[in-house]
């Protein structure tokens, strides 16, 4: 093509590498012919191990890029300044090779010289599956520009990693090992290059929008009609799975921001045009990010320009590409007529998250990709504290919770459970999970609580002044934390290292003649050592409720530890793991709890937390003995008088911490406590403990109920996203639940079916609209025509919105009706619907698997329904098929023959010939 505009000199020019090649013939076809024959017939794929890491012997310091896209075609030029890495240490025997990963079934090779000389194959370089290997005696001088073309075809990119078409846009996904899609490059987290000059041209018409990493140095036309193209600089080493670009024909909201040193920064959110008013609220998190960061860690942001890209077909959420931020659109489109409360939330979280790993992640990275959660679990632990100071630090604290008794510890009692740090993974791509993420936060905010808010913040200094522009380890992090504040952290550094959640039990005892109140500590675990486990704690007088012992952080680092508190008089209840001061199991030593303390924490403890999470362990204990068939009269008492006073305080300072305290544990926080989980059996008995309390509270609950809405009405149903008023609804939700779960007459059903209409039709958003419609669609008898009627004015409602059609999809695959299976079937077949969108495959799919009862049939028809699926999937997009293969591998958790139906789909998708290396992996460590 012919390049216009400054923005085309290059050192060496397209034309002349690709015709120095002889022909237009790939230079990698050969190894794409045997891979693609081979695709069926391989060997199980190579395991990489965290203690091979070695260092390059070359790096690339420097790079430019040349992006060329058509229709059908993208050609890609880049220029590779090579150079010595100081920190190899070479040896006799040991090769000085440039190693350059590349993925040859998408990877078309078409150009490659050195210096202007093009490289002969067996003589210059070799090509094997996955490698181009340049020879040391090929590279010509220390310093030397390697210059490749490659041509891929983004239109057939259904994995969607690397450069491929989304709706009027193409775009990158490189984390973690997506660059190698695109072309050859050293692809792994510790080459970090100044990315010095990326060009992007492309039709202009169809293309405006043409966005790269760092800042915009030129744009213009080119010669050739109607072609433009645009010119990105990012002064930033970085390493290539934080490369982006965009190309687009897409709308954008603009606004600015001044930092604290006077910068000012030009903010940017693109989206598909017809979804630009949705902008907005992701704006002002953006806003209020930078502004926390600054005040939190003195962290500043670093460029002149920060855009935000929402695209429809997405495997992650969002991805933190220096400059040139990617999200999922589900994370950062929010309006009221199409996000509920919790979407506001995620979109607020996402966007916090994604900007605070400018610095842990982009300027600070990690070495390799088992120390991922050095950058995820800190940054996850950063947003978690954003969103709890931009709203309830408490209600957020339970929220995160939930979510890792519900999916981490999950993960760590399945085949899958590995250390926050893995020691082995096959494709990386698996290794994104609650563990790395979500348990990865929790051992930061360990480092917290054991250091305390300052002495956290000095260590994070120290990290950042020892290693801003560096790829490093979690042991470099440890190391900062222990020297900015004196204090030795080897023990600690065994949670890196130890899979699996640890049990803390616990025993106490008080002698009222010395006044001395002893609590015994003692803990088992995965790890041969001891753990260092933080234990918040506190004691409170039986009588008055007073604190008597106020929070001490406990440093529980042996076997078995006795901590004395002299001077207690009178008898005192203690308050254990305060705040979930550590991921951890915490038992009795008598192995039953003591209802009583729980009822009396229930009510008085001072601690937020641990006041939710005594009534929750009341409730697990009454549904329980439910399951077992003997149900305690004194345990329902107690649980009524919890809940009792919890609905009538009318003192409550949060609408959020009142509901939460109202709703029953999640099943699947319940069947982690069970040694085989009957999932029937335990929803019913989940159902039964919930229809007793909405029976015996009802008139209550009615009242309470309808107070609310009368306040709502009063303000005239304005929407608002404050505290209060998500509060308000989530409240007001729970309540709705409640008592649309008394219908077991005909009557009972009409009045359920007619209460959930009218919040139904009545909301003033799509939270009231999708709660409401959540109670309609587990309806049937009386209620069933109600409950088709609200599903298909919802649909009609949507208007073709892909987020809202994307609930309409979950509320179905969730309902607990007893042929959702069959439904969720049909679902399949609707025109809405395809495989090929992740958010729609996980809003079906995902969701049905989530729904345990029907999913765990004993028929086994829904994991046979689930194995055909992820055998279909897999051709298409191995991230997801992998990621919902997760949901088969817990076989061991059921009964044999539940077991045995689980087990035999993993047997027929791991003998699926070809089959996914992400796949393979989930469902063979599955078997083991």
């Amino acid at each position: 093509s012919t390049r216009g505009g400054a923005g085309g000199s290059f050192p060496y020019s397209t034309s002349s590498i690709v015709r120095a090649s002889s022909s237009r013939t790939a230079l990698n076809s050969a190894v794409a012919a045997d891979a693609e024959a081979e695709a069926g017939e391989k060997a199980a794929p190579a395991e990489n191990f965290r203690l091979d890491y070695k260092p390059l012997p070359n790096l690339v310091n420097k790079i430019s890029m040349d992006f060329d896209i058509r229709d059908g075609k993208t050609t890609l030029t880049s220029h590779l300044t090579v150079e010595p890495n100081s920190a190899f240490e070479a040896g006799e025997g040991v090769s000085t090779d440039l190693v350059l990963d590349g993925d040859e079934t998408a990877v078309k090779l078409l150009g490659l010289q050195i210096d202007g000389t093009d490289l002969v194959e067996g003589e210059d370089y070799e090509l094997s599956p996955g490698k181009l290997v340049v020879k040391s005696s090929a590279l010509t001088s220390p310093s030397c520009v390697l210059s490749t073309v490659v041509e891929i075809v983004p239109e057939e990119n259904t994995q969607l990693s690397g450069l491929y078409k989304s709706g009027p846009m193409y775009c990158t996904q490189c984390e973690a090992e997506g660059f190698r899609r695109m072309t050859y490059y050293p692809d792994r987290p510790d080459n970090m290059a100044v990315f010095e000059k990326v060009r992007i041209e492309a039709d202009k018409e169809g293309y405006p929008a043409l966005l790269g990493n760092g800042n915009l140095v030129e744009s213009g036309d080119t010669e050739e009609d109607g072609r433009h193209y645009s010119v990105w600089s990012d002064p930033f080493p970085k390493p290539s799975y934080l490369f982006c670009i965009v190309a687009g024909n897409l709308g954008s909201i603009k606004d600015s921001y001044t930092t604290t040193s006077g910068k000012d920064v030009h903010l940017e959110i693109f989206s598909e045009k017809e979804n630009v008013s949705k902008l907005q609220y992701a704006m002002d998190s953006l806003k209020r990010s930078m502004k926390w960061d600054e005040d939190k860690f003195g962290l500043e942001y670093d460029l002149g320009i920060y855009n935000v890209v929402a695209v429809n077909d997405f495997n992650m959420g969002a991805m933190e590409n220096k400059g040139l931020n990617v999200f999922n659109t589900a994370y950062v489109l929010a309006d009221p007529e199409t996000a509920t409360d919790a979407d506001y939330e995620r979109v607020e979280g996402v966007i916090g998250h994604e900007y605070f790993h400018n610095w842990t992640g982009n300027r600070v990275t990690c070495r390799d990709w088992f120390q991922l959660t050095l950058k995820e679990g800190l940054t996850v632990f950063r947003d978690q504290e954003f969103s709890g100071d931009m709203g309830s630090n408490a209600v957020k604290r339970i929220e995160d919770v939930r979510g890792l008794r519900g999916r981490q510890f999950n993960e760590d009692a399945g085949p899958m459970s590995h250390p926050i740090r893995p020691e082995s993974y096959i494709s990386m791509d698996n290794f994104y999970t609650a563990t790395v993420y979500s348990k990865g936060a929790e051992v930061i905010r360990m480092y917290n609580t054991l250091l305390t808010t300052a002495g956290f913040r000095k260590g994070m200094d120290l990290y950042f002044e020892r290693h801003d522009g560096s790829a490093v380890t979690c042991d470099d992090f440890r190391a900062a934390m222990a020297a900015a504040n004196g204090v030795d952290l080897e023990q600690f550094a065994l949670w890196y290292s130890t899979p699996g959640t640890p049990t803390v039990t616990w025993s106490a005892s008080y002698d009222a003649d010395s006044s001395v109140f002893k609590l015994t500590l003692s803990q088992s675990s995965n790890s041969d050592e001891p753990l260092h486990i933080p234990v918040s704690f506190g004691l409170l007088d039986k009588a008055t409720g007073e604190e008597v012992v106020p929070t001490t952080v406990l440093e529980l680092k042996e076997t078995t530890q006795t901590f004395e508190f002299p001077d207690v008089k009178g008898d005192a209840v203690p308050s254990i793991l305060r705040d979930f001061s550590a991921p951890v199991k915490l038992v009795s030593e008598s192995g039953a709890d003591d209802e009583e303390a729980l009822a009396f924490l229930a009510a008085r403890d001072t601690d937020g937390f641990n006041k939710w999470e005594a009534g929750q362990k009341l409730f697990s204990s009454l549904i329980f003995q439910t399951l077992e068939g003997k149900q305690s009269e004194k345990t329902l008492e107690y649980v009524l008088e919890a809940f009792g006073r919890t609905l009538g305080d009318e003192s409550a300072a949060d609408f959020s911490i009142q509901a939460y305290a109202l709703t029953l544990p999640a099943e699947s926080t319940l069947a982690e406590d069970l040694d085989v989980v009957d999932p029937p059996a335990l929803r019913e008995a989940r159902g039964d403990v919930k229809k007793a309390i909405a029976r015996k509270f009802q008139d209550e609950i009615k009242a309470k109920y309808d107070e609310i809405t009368a306040a709502m009405e009063a303000e005239g149903g304005e929407f608002k996203v404050d505290a209060t008023s998500v509060g308000r609804r989530r409240l007001r939700n729970i309540l709705l639940d409640y008592l649309c779960c008394i219908r077991e007459t005909s009557e009972e059903q009409v009045a359920a079916a007619e209460l959930a209409t009218s919040h139904f039709e009545k909301a003033s958003g799509m939270t009231d609209k999708v709660a409401g419609l959540n109670v309609l669609a587990s309806m049937d008898g009386e209620g069933a025509e109600s409950r088709d009627a609200a599903l298909a004015k919802f649909y009609t409602d949507a208007k073709g919105d892909a987020l809202v059609l994307n609930k309409w999809f979950s509320v179905q695959a969730l309902t607990n009706l007893p042929d959702v299976l069959d439904r969720v079937k049909e679902l399949t077949k609707h025109p809405d619907f395809t495989l090929s969108n992740p958010n729609r495959c996980r809003s079906l799919i995902s969701a049905f698997a989530m729904n345990a009862a029907p999913f765990h049939a004993e028929s086994g028809e829904g994991y046979k329904f689930l194995g055909d699926i992820i055998a279909e999937l897999d051709k298409l997009n191995p991230q997801i098929s992998s990621r919902i293969a997760s949901s088969l591998i817990q076989w061991r958790r059921y009964n044999e023959k539940r077991g045995s139906l689980m087990k035999a789909e993993l047997e027929k998708l791991v003998d699926m010939k070809p089959i996914s290396d992400d796949l393979y992996e989930v469902v063979s460590r599955g078997l083991k």
